[in-house]
């Protein structure tokens, strides 16, 4: 297999994730060049929703570099602002959220907020939610992206900036007062995880080739769930390495970054 960067890979397994006919809510960067990639192979019809306000624009003019990008709103079918994006969410009208953080944990509750010290004194201060919290909320599922290691797969959250299974009982979120069903997936570099049905907590799904149950363990602060089917995750191909690399993300902002 051609040899591709851990970004490459998250965004190639976010476009896996992703199905036809659906609607994606998605937030700058590695989420616009999965879903960006998935409409290029396999799911010519998904829709993006930016939160700027574009519903299923056409990304003629490349790759937006942020959600507020006005390549974002290039022949959308809908433009009405972030408000009214919002609403769709509340009315159901979006299939996924396509979120990153900074911190996650066994429920898939994610920070993106602060680390270390406390909201007001913190050690690092992170963008916070912008639209991710209201994303989580009211999309029917979330899939969240972030690199693996161990002080992001933490056992508990030091801020809930976006919703996930809260403290994993059966009721959070209804009484919550949230109408998405939650968290739905997590990508990373070197494993996909998804969520037990009964329990709620986070399943190891994927391995990176060449990696075991273990080395994943190794590097999160909970105890993980593993599948019983636990798969390899599939590699991208050097077609599918052409359109990330030529097609996505030709100036390389977000698939060259390395991870720290």
């Amino acid at each position: 297999m051609p040899e591709y960067t851990p970004f490459e890979m998250i965004a190639f397994t976010g476009s896996r994730v992703l199905e036809d006919e659906k609607i994606v809510f998605v937030g700058t960067g590695l989420p616009i060049i999965a879903s960006m990639h998935a409409q290029l192979t396999h799911a010519p019809n998904l829709s993006m929703i930016f939160e700027s306000g574009p519903l299923s624009p056409i990304l003629e003019m490349g790759m937006p570099l942020s959600v507020g990008d006005t390549r974002a709103c290039r022949k959308a079918c809908y433009l009405k602002g972030l408000s009214a994006v919002f609403e769709l969410t509340q009315r159901g009208y979006s299939d996924y959220a396509f979120i990153g953080g900074a911190q996650i944990d066994m429920y898939g509750n994610v920070c993106s907020t602060f680390e270390g010290g406390t909201y007001n004194t913190p050690q690092t201060r992170f963008p916070g939610s912008g639209g991710a919290g209201a994303m989580a909320a009211n999309c029917e599922k979330s899939i969240i992206i972030m690199a693996l290691e161990k002080r992001r797969f933490t056992e508990k959250v030091e801020f809930l900036t976006s919703i996930g299974f809260g403290d994993g009982s059966a009721d959070y979120r209804e009484k919550a007062g949230v109408m998405g069903a939650g968290p739905y997936r997590v990508i990373t570099n070197q494993a996909l995880f998804g969520f037990d049905a009964k329990t709620r907590r986070m399943v190891l799904l994927e391995v990176l080739p060449g990696k075991t149950a273990q080395d994943i363990q190794d590097l999160v602060s909970f105890e993980l769930l593993v599948a019983k089917d636990l798969k390899e995750m599939a590699e991208p191909t050097a077609e599918d390495l052409r359109l990330l690399r030529e097609v996505c993300d030709p100036e390389g902002y977000f698939l060259n970054r390395k991870v720290k």
